[in-house]
């Protein structure tokens, strides 16, 4: 965090001593960057919460700086030894030195929590899955190997790298017909694949607050995941306001999954097992997905076509528009924020339909909710009523992943945190899609 700065520092004059550069303030340029360098550790482990003004700034440098606090802890040690070590040999040792040596002593051990509480969500993830689908879920799929349980060092340290040598993408195809940029869609799949390969499909839903972003911005790492592990994935595009008012976003949504499952065969997908995922806007329009199937209230002019889904996997989503829990991050976000860029109205129905905690019903798909307890964006109040109401409704399984320390957003690039999520993901998905398998075996 501040340990490249410490590795450049300009050292601080001192009368009759060589060596020493024309810098001269008592609060140099090291103990500036330490002690900013803290004050993201600390709001890295505690960020303002979803009701406060501070949330959104709070969330960006919260985000960065747990998802990357192996980087950040590596760079901050070796510029403090750096720095130390240097103003020692010059004998140029400062009162500034030593506050800035202790404030970065303490981002250090603050950043050390940071990646403890990351590798912590491999348990987290297993035990979510163990109480959602019993503790002997595994002997459906097999004991994974022992890299897929170790944490990927050579991934976490290249975040961004975000392409796969096995797998390919196949880009902008257009499932609605009428030459939309925002009607357009990808398709990530293993190398070698054919029309005979009937793989599990996945549909990725961007995130991006309904109004930015698009389908090759966001939920590659779980793409590229998957994909190599012999998935089909569709990353949509959809329209985003402010142009589109609601229900805009989930009508086209719908049109992908009636094209997906009209093509996505000749492509090396199973039409008969398709899934959805999404983070954020994602998380709130994939849960939607899934508990309005068929609904011709969503589906207008294709009323008939069957949209149903076989899973669903919301990340950190938004699941109360309307703001039925009646809390001051909901009710600031509706009438400041949504009210005003997403809807066409102030009809609380118009809400109410938007809302996902008002469309959950018996026939839900099984649901994998995740989300982090230090959500700056999303509060997790959410999450937890969701998989309240799907546990009392649903005859499907549900399992729930709340991740302690996370922050919104924590799955765009490749961390310790968003590996063992996603392979939790995997394993959850494979599971759902051998039980099916299973059940379809025996009504034979």
């Amino acid at each position: 965090m501040v340990g490249v700065a410490q590795l450049v520092e300009h050292r601080v004059v001192v009368p009759g001593v060589a060596g020493s550069s024309p810098v001269a303030h008592p609060m140099n340029r090291y103990l500036r960057m330490s002690a900013v360098g803290a004050a993201l550790t600390a709001n890295g482990l505690r960020p303002f919460p979803a009701h406060s003004l501070a949330a959104i700034p709070s969330f960006f440098a919260s985000w960065l700086t747990s998802e990357l606090a192996p980087h950040n802890l590596a760079i901050t040690t070796a510029g403090t030894a750096a720095h130390v070590a240097g103003r020692r040999r010059d004998r140029t040792w400062t009162r500034a030195d030593s506050v800035g040596t202790a404030l970065n002593v303490a981002s250090i051990a603050g950043l050390a929590v940071l990646v403890r509480r990351s590798m912590g969500s491999a348990a987290s993830v297993e035990s979510a899955l163990a109480e959602a689908l019993g503790t002997d879920y595994r002997t459906i799929l097999g004991e994974p190997s022992t890299a897929d349980l170790a944490v990927a060092w050579q991934r976490v340290m290249m975040p961004w790298l975000l392409t796969d040598p096995q797998i390919e993408r196949i880009c902008d195809l257009d499932y609605v017909g009428d030459g939309i940029k925002r009607h357009r869609l990808d398709i990530y799949r293993p190398r070698g694949v054919d029309a005979t390969s009937n793989l599990p499909v996945v549909i990725q839903v961007h995130g991006g607050a309904w109004i930015l972003s698009q389908k090759n911005q966001q939920g590659l790492p779980l793409m590229t995941h998957l994909a190599a592990r012999d998935f089909i994935c569709v990353a949509p595009n959809y329209p985003l306001s402010p142009k589109a008012k609601w229900p805009e976003h989930l009508i086209a949504l719908k049109r992908a999954i009636a094209w997906t499952k009209g093509n996505i065969a000749e492509y090396g997908g199973d039409p008969s097992f398709v899934c959805v995922t999404g983070g954020s806007a994602g998380g709130h329009l994939s849960a939607m997905m899934a508990l309005t199937a068929n609904d011709p209230r969503f589906q207008p002019g294709f009323e008939d076509v069957d949209t149903s889904l076989q899973a669903a996997v919301p990340f950190y989503g938004v699941y109360d528009i309307a703001d039925t829990l009646d809390t001051k991050a909901g009710r600031d976000r509706l009438n400041r924020f949504l009210a005003r860029v997403m809807f066409s109205s102030r009809d609380l129905s118009d809400y109410e339909s938007a809302t996902a905690l008002l469309h959950v019903r018996e026939t839900a798909p099984p649901f994998f909710v995740i989300h982090g307890t230090n959500d700056s964006l999303a509060p997790v109040a959410e999450a937890r009523a969701l998989v309240d109401l799907l546990r009392a409704t649903s005859k499907e399984v549900v399992a729930y992943a709340e991740l302690p320390g996370t922050q919104h957003g924590f799955d765009v690039f490749h961390s310790i945190r968003s590996a063992h999520v996603i392979r939790g993901v995997e394993r959850f998905l494979s599971w759902v899609h051998a039980s099916r398998r299973a059940s379809a075996a025996q009504a034979c």
